[in-house]
């Protein structure tokens, strides 16, 4: 069970732009690389700058309950580790990687399939991004000295895209993910963005500095 994703659905109420995602795709495969291009700079706007970027696994650019790449998802997922190599690429799911992950057994898997690092963590997503902050902290060849140079890319708003929100950072959302989202979060949270967004609500603005 995700409490962190439960206590934190409460949070919304009192802000609902939480889960609004600052880019939204239909698929893995429409992530623009570098990920920086999906915000082209303005006249008077700060450059945004994204040097590290971390994926969601379960319908973003896994089937659910697996621990490799989707297949039509090969290339574009060996792109982003070209552009994000090391440290840079960084994944965190709600289920490899976590207290519920017997002796870390799918998180080794995952990371032998992918080459990238997978977070252990405590908390379950949105409630790990100290978890995840302090990853880049404790490794410099990210580059990695403000939130606002991390982009979460997932297919959940709920977990992934509100955990970019409130850590400060960009969130990618992948609409239509692997597979179709058929569950009741799932629907709420689609049709919750909708009504937000109908109604000119945006997402919040990133933050420049570590907490």
């Amino acid at each position: 069970m995700n409490i962190s994703g439960t206590l934190n659905v409460f949070r919304l109420l009192r802000e609902p732009t939480l889960c609004l995602p600052q880019h939204t795709v239909s698929t893995f495969n429409h992530l623009p690389v570098p990920l920086s291009k999906a915000f082209p700079k303005r006249d008077g706007e700060k450059e945004v700058e994204i040097k590290a970027v971390v994926l969601d696994k379960d319908n973003c650019f896994a089937i659910p309950h697996t621990n490799e790449i989707h297949k039509p998802y090969h290339d574009k997922f060996q792109e982003l580790r070209r552009a994000y190599p090391g440290s840079k690429l960084l994944i965190v799911s709600n289920t490899a990687g976590t207290d519920s992950d017997k002796n870390q057994a799918e998180a080794v898997i995952l990371e032998k399939n992918t080459g990238v690092k997978v977070l252990r963590h405590s908390t379950k997503k949105p409630g790990c991004k100290d978890e995840v902050l302090s990853y880049f902290k404790q490794h410099p060849d990210s580059e990695v000295t403000s939130p606002a140079q991390i982009a979460i890319v997932g297919d959940r708003l709920f977990t992934d895209v509100m955990m970019a929100n409130l850590m400060g950072g960009y969130g990618f959302w992948v609409r239509d993910g692997v597979i179709e989202r058929k569950s009741f979060f799932a629907r709420v949270e689609d049709r919750l963005a909708t009504f937000l967004l109908r109604r000119g609500y945006c997402a919040p603005d990133t933050k420049s500095h570590f907490e």
